[in-house]
């Protein structure tokens, strides 16, 4: 028998959760568009989507998207700067 090798249970695991808004969802691991994420959560287009990491929030623009490995989180925010 080959012990070096270990059969790992998630190998494979194609959904992973993600928090929005304090709100968890199930999503496929893998490139999503910041449009899909904001849908999820029925974010309004006046609002930004924010990565948050360690460091602080990392804003995403409304035409990109983040590469979801499992465990991200994410909170929505009035855009700064609207002139009214």
């Amino acid at each position: 028998m080959d012990s070096g090798k270990k059969e790992h249970q998630d190998n494979g695991k194609e959904n992973v959760a993600i928090i929005i808004n304090s709100n968890e969802y199930t999503v496929h691991r893998g490139h999503h568009t910041v449009a899909e994420l904001k849908a999820l959560d029925q974010i309004p287009p006046a609002y930004e989507l924010n990565l948050i990491l360690d460091s602080g929030f990392n804003p995403l623009p409304d035409d990109g998207g983040v590469t979801i490995k499992g465990g991200e989180k994410f909170i929505s925010n009035p855009r700064d700067g609207v002139s009214s």
